[in-house]
């Protein structure tokens, strides 16, 4: 009977596709929470409430990197799950690895915003992007192995796709290492990172990454 679950279970691509678009749905509203309405209070004139909002500029800009970060990876798992043509119990657990990963953004998003000049809130944000892509990664690596490519995927999908995350992983390294120098520098280089994968369809030199 064990073996027969084992067999049967996590079988359906569209129920993962389902609670992926729930939990990023969840953890991308929650990004913006960390964006506060100024305290009516403190506020006396427009000059108070243009300093307020000058100060929310760290929360602002680790809200746009961090949903920019949950867009990539959707899409990064979304292109996956269309390439797949079942799914199985370990490919789901993988999944779900993943989904719990996701589900930590707001939390690094908010230690960042928090600390944008600790390189230790630094790691902990990197940290949080290298597991999305190992969890990616493993997926790949383990449908391949598995036979759950579908069959009129082009050949070596899989390789590619797992070249792709090696590369962006690999420039997200360097972005994070760059917080020896200052973290500053290193929140610049992941955002640049990132809109290259936004962006990189419609610019020739950076179509290959």
């Amino acid at each position: 009977m064990e073996k027969h679950y084992n067999l049967i279970a996590g079988g359906s691509l569209e129920r993962l596709a389902a609670l992926s678009d729930g939990i990023f749905s969840v953890a991308m509203t929650l990004l913006v929470l960390d964006l506060r309405v100024p305290v009516a209070a403190a506020i006396r004139s427009d000059a108070d409430l243009g300093q307020a909002l000058a100060g929310l500029g760290p929360q602002l800009l680790m809200y746009l990197m961090s949903f920019m970060t949950a867009g990539i990876f959707w899409v990064g798992q979304q292109t996956q799950l269309n390439f797949f043509k079942r799914s199985d119990r370990d490919l789901t657990w993988i999944h779900v690895g993943f989904l719990t990963v996701v589900a930590l953004l707001p939390f690094s998003t908010a230690l960042l915003a928090e600390h944008t000049g600790l390189r230790l809130a630094l790691m902990v944000y990197w940290l949080n992007i290298l597991f999305l892509g190992a969890f990616l990664y493993a997926s790949l690596s383990y449908a391949d192995h598995a036979g759950l490519i579908r069959d009129d995927a082009p050949e070596n999908t899989a390789a590619a796709m797992c070249r792709r995350i090696l590369v962006a992983q690999s420039l997200y390294a360097i972005g994070a290492l760059l917080c020896v120098v200052d973290t500053r520098l290193s929140i610049a280089v992941i955002i640049l990172v990132q809109l290259n994968y936004v962006l990189a369809p419609r610019i020739r030199l950076l179509f290959r990454l």
